[in-house]
């Protein structure tokens, strides 16, 4: 659990300042589940500077709380969280100091939004809230005001969260929290999910992760691994202290996500992705007459394939259908073994290439159509799915036929700069399984997904 906040102060000399303003926000990773915001009488003169930059002024604060009555929220909103902030070290500083005053001390773990950007994208021009998050198309309004500042922070640390690959700021989320808040009653675990898609995360109670899995809905899918009766089943529900997701909104964001995590982590019971995701695939060849030839094979080749296929009765429907939409010879494509002319030739749906009476041209530009039209090779293209939230969509990025990663935008602001993009997508591997998982979902779900080329 974290508290995310931004304080407002008087400025003045060192370990002098008193607080204007605060706002905090309780984040479970997902989403907001508590928040406090309050103007601040600090009882002393606010300087010139801080007035004309945060548009407080003494005025303002007469009638605001002062720090004692505020104190007893603060303490009970960032119990058992991790503070995080745009430079951690200023606000924890301040409130720290706010509370020496009452006599009281205030410890917590703290996360600073800075470091993790400088770590997690480098490169940038800035690392001031303000021209980061104007580089990145995170919306800011009320600058320099707390609740502005710390909604702006949250938007950056859900980007982060999201780049931080090795999981580190989630893992040590779960070693600080109390082990009793971490119940071992699967009911519990249970009711904290949600009923989206995404990836989860089984952990033992020595915080390793023992399962990862991917769902339409995560709740549904952990509720089957905690009533199961199987043997993996059982496994989990005897090692399983916790369990976190990530919500993806889209199930290819989700399969990438999944496939990535498990060859990253190889966790003990998890045994199908370590084996290839899929076992046929589609390829070409030219016949001593000129005609392009596709054939289902085995995927054991070496050679680039024109798609996969998760088994051989997914890639033959494929080919039926392909058949029909490209108006391609059966004999061609190897679904009608024949010496002679195929059937749809004799029913009069096929021009002949099967008998060399369609050109060579022709019939070869037909084939090109469907290659273009179910490869990515050579292609820079972004694959538009849902989004986590109604306001952000997951994007899916290939550069020069290549998969690069993935990562989620508000697409009014972020993809329009390149570079940009490219910086904030969690990198991951363009292996022959995160080939697989894109095209074929891709070949499913072409009418529904949004495909931009850049």
């Amino acid at each position: 659990m974290y508290a995310i906040l931004d304080i407002e102060t008087t400025g003045g000399k060192y370990n002098e300042e008193g607080i204007t303003e605060i706002a905090i926000y309780r984040f479970d990773g997902h989403k907001i589940t508590d928040q406090f915001i309050s103007l601040i009488n600090p009882e002393r003169e606010i300087q010139p500077f801080v007035v004309n930059l945060t548009g407080i002024n003494s005025n303002m604060l007469k009638n605001a709380p002062k720090f004692y009555e505020v104190a007893k929220r603060i303490v009970e909103i960032t119990e058992d969280c991790i503070l995080v902030a745009h430079n951690s070290s200023f606000d924890y500083r301040i409130l720290k100091t706010e509370f020496q005053r009452l006599g009281f001390p205030f410890k917590r773990k703290t996360l600073c939004t800075v470091e993790l950007s400088k770590e997690l994208i480098p490169d940038m021009e800035s690392y001031s809230l303000g021209k980061l998050a104007r580089a990145l198309g995170i919306a800011v309004s009320d600058r320099h005001r707390a609740a502005g500042d710390a909604q702006a922070t949250i938007k950056l640390f859900k980007m982060l969260l999201n780049k931080d690959t090795e999981k580190q700021i989630i893992k040590n989320a779960i070693k600080i929290e109390q082990k009793s808040k971490l119940s071992a009653n699967l009911k519990t675990i249970i009711e904290s999910l949600p009923s989206e898609t995404g990836v989860y995360y089984i952990y033992n109670e020595a915080d390793e992760i023992i399962y990862i899995g991917k769902s339409k809905n995560i709740k549904k899918r952990i509720t089957q691994h905690f009533t199961g009766t199987n043997s993996k089943s059982k496994k989990l529900q005897a090692l399983v202290s916790s369990v976190t997701y990530e919500k993806t909104g889209s199930e290819l964001v989700a399969l990438l996500k999944e496939s990535n995590e498990i060859k990253k982590n190889k966790p003990i019971l998890n045994r199908a992705l370590r084996k290839t995701l899929f076992t046929h695939a589609l390829y070409e060849f030219t016949d001593h007459h000129g005609y392009r030839n596709l054939k289902v094979d085995k995927a054991n080749r070496e050679e680039l394939p024109i798609t996969t296929f998760s088994n051989r009765q997914s890639a033959k429907h494929f080919m039926f259908k392909v058949v029909d939409d490209f108006e391609l010879c059966q004999k061609l494509t190897g679904i009608y073994k024949t010496n002679a002319s195929c059937f749809k030739y004799d029913v009069k749906e096929c021009l002949g290439a099967c008998i060399q009476e369609e050109s060579t041209e022709d019939y070869n530009k037909k084939v090109d159509a469907l290659i273009k039209h179910y490869s990515y090779e050579n292609k820079n293209m972004l694959i538009v799915d849902r989004g986590r939230e109604i306001e952000e969509k997951s994007v899916v990025v290939i550069e020069n036929g290549i998969f690069r990663g993935l990562g989620f935008f508000d697409l009014n602001h972020q993809i329009l700069n390149k570079d940009v993009l490219l910086s904030l997508i969690t990198p991951m591997q363009n292996n022959k399984d995160n080939q697989h998982i894109i095209q074929s979902y891709v070949r499913r779900n072409k009418k529904r997904l949004k495909i931009i080329l850049f």
